[in-house]
């Protein structure tokens, strides 16, 4: 199909409709069977799966059809000469490739194939008439087919597919290759996953393999006891640390350079980019619609409203940040302390247990409330781009997990200054939190996995009595489907799950450095 043969084509997008009660006659009025053409029309490559419950539209695209959509897009794409220009496909051979030889990468994918699937719409000056499950569906000129099918819940989800021979060859060279775990195909990963999960594994390999040298000293101070010489060995201990520290800043800003520089990447901030939150598309740095509608009439005035709607953000985000400050300072200060506190005068270890349990559990919960307050504070401000609205959320957010980290660490150490018991906190902080955060992450995925394939199959039964034998899914897209999707549980409406990472990452860091 489109002059590309049926073993190359790989399906990257699928949508998922439930199954029909009722088949309509005139399939020209079936509500899935017109999206199915018009994604044709467009020219994508469909494929429909039938599972157990739903049905599956799986889309393909040839290079051709992502191509001239990048150009419609005017995308901008890297040259061979190092200038960023506007993608144009007759000048293909112009521009930069993927490290696997991939002219695209899958964030570049993904945008092309989100622009044809919600870019068709009835061009008709009329109203269509649509049918589902004998349900009618009004779809109105100018208007998106796909978001329409959204609203009314007949598209369930859109999600992206993986590459079964790419993942298969990541999974043999990456995540099972258990003999050499810190080596990482890093330019596979980019080219897989994008630039922000390459480098958040690049930089946690790095960060593992300099993790040696401090465990494998601290080790043997905690098993050898070197007596009168603990006064020369602990402060060599100490400034070896602090050492290491630097070195491992130098060295990773050198690997981050080069890794730049390998995949093209431009970090140089876009003001006029705007940004993409619950749907719609916000351009922050524009100002309101009526303080520009006069422009040209009396440019005093125009000024005068420009630089009063500029103050006006710069005091809508010294407000939030007050808000912030102060919910930390009078809310989550008193609740870290009380339980620094409880932990230095209870006795029992088994007391101490319980009572650690239940300020994991309860934290948890603060600092999910915190992220979410965070988030609607930044959806009221007028950040300039992403890059601002980004630093917005890492300092408010930053400032509840620094207070959770870090606060009873201080309590212990510089107040009581009770060493036995600041060791043990440290020991929860940094290995027993991590290991069953660890396990949090691992397991509760699966089990959610699990639940959904075990609820499928019920209700398969309960449709169709009288099945025998052990219903299994046949198809890897309904396998996909089923999985829980990985995002942030803190900023999910702005950030993907790697903001949690990289925090978790920064304040680990930061516990080690300052008390190793």
């Amino acid at each position: 199909m489109n002059g590309v043969p049926e073993d190359l084509i790989v399906y990257e997008i699928a949508l998922v409709v439930p199954k029909r009660n009722i088949n309509e006659e005139n399939k020209c009025y079936d509500c899935v069977e017109v999206l199915v053409n018009e994604f044709r029309n467009v020219g994508l490559i469909v494929e429909r799966v039938l599972g157990l419950s739903d049905e599956f539209i799986k889309l393909a695209a040839p290079l051709e059809t992502l191509g001239r959509v990048a150009a419609k897009m005017q995308m901008k794409k890297t040259t061979h000469i190092g200038i960023d220009l506007q993608f144009e496909w007759e000048e293909i051979k112009a521009f930069v490739r993927q490290p696997d030889g991939s002219l695209f990468s899958w964030c570049e994918r993904f945008q092309c194939y989100r622009h044809l699937i919600y870019k068709i719409v009835n061009k008709k000056n009329s109203d269509v008439t649509l049918k589902f499950d004998g349900k009618e569906i009004q779809w109105e000129a100018g208007k998106s087919l796909l978001q329409r099918l959204e609203l009314e819940g007949i598209v369930k989800q859109v999600f992206p597919l993986h590459d079964e021979i790419k993942r298969k060859k990541l999974l043999r060279s990456w995540a099972l290759n258990w003999w050499d775990f810190t080596a990482q195909p890093i330019d596979e990963i980019y080219a897989y996953f994008g630039t922000k999960i390459a480098v958040y594994f690049a930089f946690l390999g790095m960060y593992t393999r300099w993790m040696i040298f401090p465990a494998t000293f601290g080790l043997i101070l905690q098993l050898i006891d070197f007596g009168s010489l603990k006064l020369l060995v602990f402060p060599a201990f100490f400034i070896s640390i602090v050492l290491w520290a630097v070195l491992f800043f130098q060295f990773w800003k050198r690997k981050n350079s080069a890794l730049s520089a390998r995949w093209h990447l431009n970090f140089s901030v876009s003001t006029s980019e705007g940004y993409k939150l619950s749907g719609r598309e916000w351009n922050s740095l524009q100002p309101p619609l009526e303080l520009v509608k006069n422009s040209g009439i009396d440019k005093t005035k125009e000024k005068e409203a420009l630089q009063r709607y500029e103050w006006f953000g710069y005091l809508k985000r010294f407000r939030n940040d007050v808000i912030i400050i102060l919910s930390i300072i009078c809310l989550q200060l008193p609740f870290e302390l009380a339980y620094a506190h409880l932990y230095e005068v209870l006795k029992s270890d088994m007391v101490k247990f319980g009572l650690t349990v239940v300020y994991l559990l309860v934290i948890q919960y603060f600092t999910k409330i915190g992220g979410k307050i965070s988030i609607r504070l930044i959806k009221h401000e007028n950040n300039e781009n992403t890059e601002y609205q980004a630093d917005s959320l890492v300092y408010k957010v930053f400032g509840l997990y620094f207070m959770q980290s870090y606060i009873g660490v201080f309590y212990h150490a510089l107040l009581h200054r009770n060493f036995m018991t600041l060791r043990q906190v440290l020991i929860q902080r940094l290995i027993l939190y991590e290991v069953l955060e660890n396990l949090v992450e691992n397991s509760l995925p699966y089990l959610k996995y699990s639940y959904k394939k075990y609820r499928a199959v019920r209700n398969k039964k309960k449709r169709e009595k009288g099945l025998i034998g052990k219903i299994q899914f046949a198809t890897r897209v309904e396998k996909e489907y089923l999985k829980p999707t990985y995002s942030a549980s803190i900023s999910e409406e702005l950030e993907d799950g790697l903001f949690d990472d990289f925090l978790e990452l920064a304040l680990q860091f930061g516990m080690i450095m300052m008390f190793a």
